[in-house]
């Protein structure tokens, strides 16, 4: 046990050493948020996109909760995460948002909603809206970092909780994205090795023996055959974790900082690679859940119980570092783009607008400090008063905000003719239909004269599925709200579409 804990240090260590040598690389608003005017090369960028898009969550949360309920074919979800959610998505994205975003001189998703479709309103809704629904998804990571060391090294979660929001404070006050970035890459080398020994020792495990013959790969057929069977949830959930990172701000500034087109190639590479060792074995691990005869009840728990009776002493250390490397990335970018988007989109965009970048920049590392301060408190009310599962607190973030964004976002770096009002229409819609669904069915799963509360918390755990809905739905109806309303003005498709040298689309 002693040798796991001195892996942990100097993992600690190694994090505190970064924020020391990346603190002068911080000094603007474009230092701390994109890393300079070079940007980084693929390699960097596509760790800081992978470490981001696999955190706690999927190892402790998705993965336990997923895995027991659908066994091997809970490895769909990693193997679309891969296809979908990465190679895909920079392949559509990548290029097209680097462009337009130099074009339009946008830092973040609501300064690019402004300056596309010319609506200031537009960015403060929207950076409101993302600083709200990150911070479920943020506090989401810290409870599933509670789970596991609760179990396996019987350190109470609250404890884990400030010491993790200390360190990623730190190097994220001090650091800005280059910090978070480096500190992503050498956190997601630890990660690729983590996983490749945790299957390993999974596979030679006495109970498992390699017998998985007697495990399903697949749903179909499933007794559970009502509105939200085994089917349709798990496609509900390749296409949630898959789709929804094409428009979630914390994943989609990765492109804002590459640094060219090279960069690009190579980072499809990677990060479709990373993803797919990383996501195929942490669902794969969940899947073995039904070759344990586990005493939790909460799937918040299957995964921190299983590592604590397979993984030994020494490797455990490792084991944690990789699930504390996926957490920290991923806490470090949701704070960066929840921050952000206050800072430049709110603070400077509406209450200050002659404010210095100097003072922008400030204010932006004191909004991370503070981000990074209400998760905790959240994470740890619901750990105490036990309010949602890991795995639909994150659903619901990554719903609401792929819900509202979807649409505007992805055609309105792909299709000129999207207007104001589609993306106004996709916003509000999207959020009334959430409400809308969580109430029906949370209604329908525990029976329309339950009370509201039962309700309520049913309905959110059908968020995967909300999530899928209100998606379709924003990019149905952008296309059609565009379709019969005013075109934008020319001038804006000038300044978003039009290059001096060449004409992109």
């Amino acid at each position: 046990m002693v040798i796991d804990y001195i892996i942990l240090a100097l993992y600690v260590v190694s994090m505190v050493a970064i924020t020391l040598y990346t603190k002068n690389r911080s000094k603007s608003v474009n230092d701390f948020l994109l890393a300079g005017k070079k940007g980084l090369n693929g390699w960097m960028s596509a760790f800081a996109y992978g470490t981001t898009y696999f955190s706690a969550v999927i190892f402790i949360g998705y993965a336990g909760k997923f895995g027991s309920q659908y066994q091997l074919a809970a490895t769909w979800i990693g193997i679309g995460n891969a296809i979908l959610g990465s190679l895909f998505a920079w392949l559509v994205l990548a290029k097209r948002t680097k462009d337009i975003t130099s074009r339009l001189s946008a830092k973040t998703m609501p300064e690019f909603f402004e300056k596309r479709y010319g609506s200031r309103k537009l960015k403060i809704v929207s950076a409101i809206i993302i600083f709200l629904f990150l911070i479920p998804y943020s506090a989401s990571v810290y409870n599933g970092l509670s789970s596991l060391f609760e179990t396996v090294f019987n350190v109470d979660g609250w404890i884990i909780m400030l010491l993790l929001a200390g360190v990623t404070a730190l190097y994220l006050f001090f650091g800005g994205y280059f910090a978070t970035a480096l500190s992503d890459f050498i956190q997601g080398i630890i990660m690729l090795i983590g996983v490749v020994l945790m299957v390993i020792f999974f596979l030679n495990y006495e109970t498992v023996n390699w017998d998985i013959s007697s495990l399903k790969w697949f749903t179909f057929g499933s007794e559970n055959t009502g509105l939200y069977g085994d089917t349709v949830s798990l496609l509900s959930l390749i296409l949630l974790t898959s789709f929804g990172v094409w428009a979630l701000p914390q994943t989609i500034h990765k492109y804002y900082a590459i640094r060219d087109d090279k960069a690009i190639m190579q980072g499809t590479v990677v990060s479709t690679l990373f993803a797919l060792i990383i996501g195929f074995s942490a669902y794969f691990v969940g899947g073995l859940y039904s070759k344990f005869n586990l005493t939790a009840t909460n799937p918040d728990y299957f995964i921190p119980e299983m590592l604590h009776l397979v993984i030994p002493v020494g490797v455990m250390g490792v084991i944690a570092v990789l699930i504390l490397s996926a957490s920290m990335s991923t806490l470090s970018s949701v704070s960066l783009a929840s921050a952000s988007v206050v800072a430049v989109d709110l603070y400077k965009g509406k209450i200050n607008q002659k404010a210095s970048d100097k003072n922008v920049n400030t204010v932006m590392r004191i909004l991370c400090l503070v981000f990074i301060a209400i998760s905790v408190v959240l994470a740890i009310l619901n750990e105490k008063f036990n309010i949602s599962a890991i795995a639909y607190l994150m659903g619901l973030s990554w719903g609401t905000l792929a819900g509202c964004f979807i649409g505007p976002y992805v055609l309105g770096v792909i299709w000129k003719k999207v207007t104001k009002p589609a993306v106004w229409s996709s916003i509000i819609g999207s959020l009334a239909l959430t409400v809308i669904l969580v109430l029906v069915l949370g209604y329908d799963k525990s029976g329309w004269l339950c009370d509201f509360s039962t309700a309520i918390k049913n309905g959110i755990s059908c968020s995967p599925l909300i999530g899928v809905i209100c998606m379709m739905y924003s990019l149905i109806d952008t296309v059609v709200v565009s379709l019969f309303t005013k075109a934008p003005s020319a001038e804006i498709i000038e300044n978003a579409f039009t290059d001096k040298k060449i004409e992109t689309f």
